[in-house]
């Protein structure tokens, strides 16, 4: 579980559901793993090793990034949204918290720098194009159906949330307004 130290602090440890297992076998593995993968395999670029130091440190260092901060966003919403990412199993309470108080998409944020850090990573521009039509999809998706999904759930606090902190680009100081 996320549980706070005495200085406000939280670690870490997701509570495991069945619902959550399937969670990251349709979207992350999908999303991150295969698909990538099924890019590298067609175009032969399989090798990580072959590009070079640069490439490794930059990619890793995407990749490292946005698997901790899928790990954290969705350690929150299993821990104190009381739900998974998934819409059969969506967080019932409103995460307002952490890494939320800062973006309101956090999760996707960390699967693009895993998608980058694996173009970067294997040197490929076929898994940057993948990240591209990713990122386009969730542009569209994001507005069009996750948030009028949330305002409906979750009525005026997901409004005000949605006032203050911003969709992808984070704000500096983390909005201390309702936590439900």
């Amino acid at each position: 579980m996320g549980t706070a130290n005495g200085k406000g602090e939280y670690s870490y440890l997701m509570k495991y559901s069945p619902a959550l297992l399937k969670v990251f076998l349709v979207f992350p593995l999908n999303v991150m793993g295969t698909i990538p993968a099924l890019i590298l395999w067609s175009t032969g670029k399989l090798e990580v090793l072959s590009f070079g130091l640069v490439p490794v440190i930059v990619g890793g260092f995407f990749v490292l990034n946005g698997l901790y901060t899928c790990w954290v966003t969705v350690s929150l919403f299993t821990d104190y949204g009381e739900g998974t990412p998934a819409p059969w199993a969506p967080p019932q309470k409103l995460v307002v918290r952490g890494i939320y108080q800062h973006a309101r998409n956090p999760m996707l944020t960390g699967v693009m720098c895993v998608l980058v850090g694996e173009a970067i990573l294997f040197t490929s521009f076929p898994v940057f194009l993948w990240f591209a039509v990713f990122c386009l999809g969730s542009l569209i998706i994001i507005p069009l159906q996750e948030e009028p999904t949330l305002d409906r759930r979750f009525g005026e606090s997901y409004r005000e949330y949605s006032k203050h902190v911003p969709r992808w680009i984070p704000r500096m100081t983390p909005w201390k307004g309702t936590d439900e």
